[in-house]
């Protein structure tokens, strides 16, 4: 049974914690997962708040947080040696709660507005974590005026993500390329095709989207619409996922075909075959699906540094 979050703060803060809970969960419709996320990281931020006042805050101490104040906990956080993207992500969720504050007229207060998420520096691509992967897709529609745009968006990313698909393949696809059947047939580079299967959660977000699109495609349309009706461009999904790794604290490298190397990625780590992940991927060689090895390799290095006793002696 998972621990309840808690968090150190007065009960009349407390009740807009629980009220902001449910604004993410039924109007925002996040998933549990990025709910508890963002609360563990407002729990954070609020321990940190009590500490400094040397008691519970209350409401009319968030209303009146000077700059310092958020600007001390991003150095105390890395301080601990906490990566920049984590603490970009912590001062988003403080954001979120402060401007929901604000929108119910309980708390207004500017001085996050001064604040900038810390510099990450440039890195290689790289997969996204199966959290992060999950936030964005959870937030993927929230982007768009329109909301049948924003359902286009997460069936898009949802589909990147859930298949593996280049983005040119994703957005190449014709409306009968759906059919009915379990999997999706993919034309990919040197017209090598390919079978790949559709979860019912891709389907599912599919349908959501063309359930609202404004245009009844016919055979020979595109699945997914611009908002002029015609085939969506993949710059437009390049800054849909630059809005979202701004407002998440992602890094740069955040980028639609870093959803496909997500997926490969975590379906090695869950021990898929590397052959069969060679065939979803559509390489044409082993040795370019080879490279996913090298990052599970780093990955398990860094675990292990992070667990191993020795390591924790050496940190204490």
């Amino acid at each position: 049974m998972k621990k309840e979050i808690t968090f150190a703060a007065a009960a009349e803060v407390t009740a807009q914690i629980h009220r902001w809970q449910d604004w993410l969960r039924y109007e925002r419709r996040y998933s549990p997962h990025t709910v508890a996320a963002y609360s563990r990281d407002l729990a954070m931020f609020l321990t940190f708040f009590e500490q400094r006042l040397n008691r519970l805050p209350e409401l009319a101490d968030l209303r009146t947080a000077e700059v310092r104040l958020f600007r001390a906990f991003l150095s105390f956080r890395a301080a601990k040696a906490i990566e920049k993207t984590s603490i970009a992500r912590e001062l988003s969720t403080i954001k979120n709660f402060f401007g929901w504050l604000s929108k119910q007229k309980i708390v207004e207060n500017t001085a996050l507005s001064v604040i900038s998420p810390p510099r990450r520096a440039k890195i290689l691509p790289r997969a996204v974590e199966v959290d992060q992967a999950a936030e964005v897709l959870d937030v993927a529609a929230d982007f768009n005026k329109k909301e049948w745009q924003g359902r286009r968006d997460t069936a898009v990313l949802t589909l990147l993500y859930g298949c593996g698909l280049r983005i040119s393949e994703a957005l190449s696809l014709n409306i009968e390329d759906l059919g009915d059947n379990d999997f999706l047939r993919i034309l990919g580079k040197g017209n090598k095709e390919r079978l790949v299967p559709l979860l019912p959660a891709v389907r599912a977000a599919i349908q959501s989207y063309l359930e609202l699109c404004p245009y009844r495609a016919r055979k020979g349309d595109p699945l997914f619409f611009g908002a002029r009706g015609d085939r969506l461009s993949p710059r437009m999904v390049q800054r849909s996922l630059e809005k979202i790794r701004k407002y998440l604290g992602l890094a740069d490298t955040l980028t639609p075909h870093a959803l496909r190397h997500s997926f490969a990625t975590h379906l090695l780590a869950a021990g898929t075959n590397l052959r069969a992940i060679q065939e979803l991927l559509g390489h044409a060689s082993l040795t370019t699906t080879q490279r996913y090895t090298d990052v599970q390799i780093e990955t398990l290095h860094k675990e292990y540094r992070h667990a191993h006793p020795l390591e924790k002696d050496g940190q204490s």
